[in-house]
């Protein structure tokens, strides 16, 4: 799930049988039988059945036995498909190669991330200009199977000292700590129970604001809901009891708080979220300019309707430069005085135009404003008058991400990538208008081989919905290319064009990579949005059906070889997708799937997630809940397409209970040989995983898609693998 923008501190042809598996060697599967009870739970009159209810109490010995049958099965299933072991050669061979994060600047020097290749967690490296590097953090080192994660860093402003967040087992909950960065020692500090929270440093760098929530009972760690985040400061060589409350909301129990300093220091604006709403509150306490910030002064109003996002890019003094959608669902960026912060008072420096703006930053007196124009990035530079300056170079259509600047250096940061192109970094001079690239990686993968192209269709109801294409050059439109089909649709969050390794391993085998942008996305703004959400999330599920049919009727695949997959909010898309039209699909992925929509927001982080479903505390939202919830709409004697389910039990943010409830349901209705299968793994959570599970995983999912979608033989492996 995401977080407000603010708070970036993470998917024609109907046929008249049913779809079969395209390879039925190992025959109809024989499930591990799962415990049902009588539960009924009763919504305003209406008695849903929850025979797997007891699923949710994730210690019962029951369940861990059913667990463990239903992984032995899956396994003996995936090791019998003759490509896994090429698709595993092949994937792991790719992945070797070096990666690198967008540098972040702090004074003189850059902190960056880099992986050579097979690193199971990422390193942290910091220099000087463009002088020698030095490994600063290895979390690889702190634990011999990569389960410590580092979930967040930031410097303080000068780059004295480095805060950073470790995870273990990729959890959502992270411990601060904090090194001196000259001399790699650890400060006694420890900052506990931090969660969906930014780190900001005050500007004489002796301490930093976080959010943080209280702590859970040791036994509901994984699923206890999270309730009353509050925003702390925490001071240098002070124990966590000392910290400072800067705000706490009592009575917005599921609101999300975070705090971030303006780079001269001077301001400390407060940011208030309806969980991952993208419109907030906003707030601002005056530091002071003295040796040391005023932690005491008072928080003063800015914004509190509620009424649409509200995002500080940075000032110029008591200027204030915003990006806002009021009054402008595509966002546009104002300037106004601090003191006099009224709409009325607003000067507009970018008015909204035909593209969404996805954010904006200050750099060397300008600003940077990053759009997103039919879903590929641009970014322009502009004065703060708003006068057009230029555009920051890109090598073809992609995506721009991880931009870094600051208003006090002239140097821009930023990483470009495509579906053939890797993620590379680029430093641009706003002095001289000049780029150059820093870091290009080399896979060993020929792009040249493969086109992407955007083609655009029309939905249920008409909308004209973008989606990607990619695939080998002459492709035969024949109707039998092996297709797989990925969208997200939800939470304003926009699936650009990025560079996957994984993605070359399906290239190879002939197979066509399609991604659609649906609705409730933020790739046309906030009415794109919210025309796939809470009442109108049937548009999602709608939309992702036409891409299919789209798809089969231009030839490129059918039914029986068409693939669709989705991730956490996308793995509730593939859910209602299979429950909603069965025979329009060959197989399907689900990973990490919000599939029980009646009772998703009673666990860990899922009620933050009500302004984007609605819940069925609320008799409205009941009713759709209730018609498109996974869980709910699986009917017995359906013959569903083959289905691949994969969660973890230490996913604290979309809890495994999901997938058990759903993979017991749909087991026992499968009305056909269709495989319906379950992966559960441990000490890895939803979205932090180290490489090596990565690797596992991916394998796992493209043997499955692979053989039930009718490739029979792999490509020849050549070259030697890297070392």
């Amino acid at each position: 799930m995401k977080h407000t923008r603010w708070f970036s501190a993470l998917l024609i042809l109907v046929v008249a049988l049913p779809v079969m598996s395209a390879q039925t060697h190992q025959g109809k599967q024989v499930y591990p039988q799962a415990h049902r009870d009588r539960t009924v739970d009763t919504y305003f009159g209406t008695r849903v059945p929850a025979p797997y209810q007891w699923m949710e109490k994730l210690n019962s010995p029951q369940l861990k036995q059913w667990i463990d049958q239903e992984n032995t099965l899956t396994q003996k299933y995936l090791k019998a498909i003759p490509q896994r072991n090429w698709i595993r050669q092949r994937l792991t061979r790719l992945w070797n190669y070096p990666r690198e994060g967008v540098p972040v600047q702090a004074g003189d020097l850059l902190f960056y991330r880099h992986n050579s290749g097979l690193q199971n967690q990422s390193l942290l490296y910091v220099q000087v200009g463009s002088g020698k590097p030095r490994v600063l953090l290895d979390p690889n080192r702190l634990s011999k199977d990569g389960r410590v994660a580092l979930l967040s860093w930031k410097p303080s402003d000068h780059g004295k000292y480095l805060a950073y967040g470790l995870s273990q087992g990729g959890s959502d909950w992270q411990t601060l700590h904090v090194m001196d960065v000259v001399t790699g020692k650890q400060l006694p500090d420890t900052i506990r129970w931090v969660k969906f929270s930014g780190i900001s440093w005050t500007h004489d760098g002796q301490g930093f604001f976080y959010s943080r929530y209280p702590q859970p009972p040791q036994a509901k760690v994984i699923v206890d809901k999270v309730r009353i985040q509050s925003l702390y400061y925490h001071r240098l060589g002070t124990l966590q009891s000392a910290d400072v409350l800067i705000l706490r909301r009592r009575d917005l129990p599921e609101w999300v708080v975070g705090g971030e300093v303006s780079e001269d220091g001077r301001y400390l604006f407060v940011a208030l979220a309806h969980g991952t709403s993208s419109r907030n509150l906003l707030y601002v306490a005056d530091l002071g300019y003295g040796a040391q910030p005023d932690i005491g002064a008072q928080l003063q109003p800015l914004f509190t309707q509620d009424n649409a996002e509200y995002q500080p890019i940075g000032n110029i003094g008591k200027t204030v430069y915003m990006l806002t959608t009021l009054q402008a669902p595509r966002g546009r960026i104002v300037a106004f005085n601090i003191h006099h912060p009224i709409p009325q008072h607003w000067r507009v420096v970018v008015p909204q135009g035909r593209s969404v703006i996805r954010g904006a930053t200050l750099a060397d007196g300008r600003l940077l404003v990053n759009r997103l124009v039919d879903v590929k990035s641009e970014v322009s530079v502009y004065s703060t008058t708003g006068k057009p300056i230029g555009v920051l170079p890109t090598p073809a259509m992609g995506t721009i991400y991880g931009i870094s600047a600051r208003n006090s250096s002239r140097y821009v940061y930023y990483g470009y990538t495509s579906f053939l192109y890797p993620p590379a970094v680029f430093r641009y001079n706003i002095a001289t208008a000049k780029g150059r690239a820093l870091f290009k990686p080399e896979v060993s993968f020929d792009a040249s081989k493969y086109v992407t192209k955007q083609v655009f269709y029309r939905s249920k109801d008409g909308t004209r919905i973008p989606m990607f294409l990619t695939y080998r050059k002459g492709l035969k439109l024949d109707g039998e290319n092996p297709t797989l089909l990925y969208a997200y649709g939800g939470f304003d969050i926009s699936i650009t064009p990025r560079f996957s390794v994984t993605l070359p391993v399906w290239l190879e085998m002939g197979g066509v990579y399609a991604v659609a942008n649906l609705r409730g996305g933020g790739e046309y703004g906030e009415a794109w949005h919210h025309a796939g959400m809470l009442g109108k999330k049937q548009n999602v599920f709608d939309d992702f059906a036409w891409a299919a049919k789209y798809l089969v009727r231009q030839h490129y695949t059918s039914a029986k070889h068409l693939g669709i997959e989705g991730y956490s909010n996308g793995g509730l898309l593939i859910g209602a997708s299979i429950t909603e039209r069965p025979r329009l699909f060959g197989a399907a992925y689900a990973g990490h799937g919000v599939l029980d929509m009646l009772r998703y927001q009673k666990f860990s982080g899922g009620a933050l997630w009500a302004p984007e479903y609605g819940t069925s505390n609320n008799k409205q939202a009941f009713k759709w809940l209730y018609a498109y919830s996974p869980l709910d709409n699986i009917k017995q004697g359906t013959c569903y397409p083959p289905t691949l389910i994969t969660t973890s039990w230490d996913d604290d943010r979309v809890v495994p209970s999901h997938e058990f409830k759903f993979t017991a349901k749909i087991q026992r209705a499968q009305g056909c040989a269709n495989p319906i299968l379950l992966h559960v793994t441990g000490d890895t959570s939803h979205v932090y995983m180290p490489t090596d599970k990565q690797i596992a995983q991916t394998v796992d999912v493209w043997a499955f898609e692979a053989w039930n979608l009718g490739i029979k033989q792999a490509p020849a492996l050549h070259g030697k693998p890297r070392d």
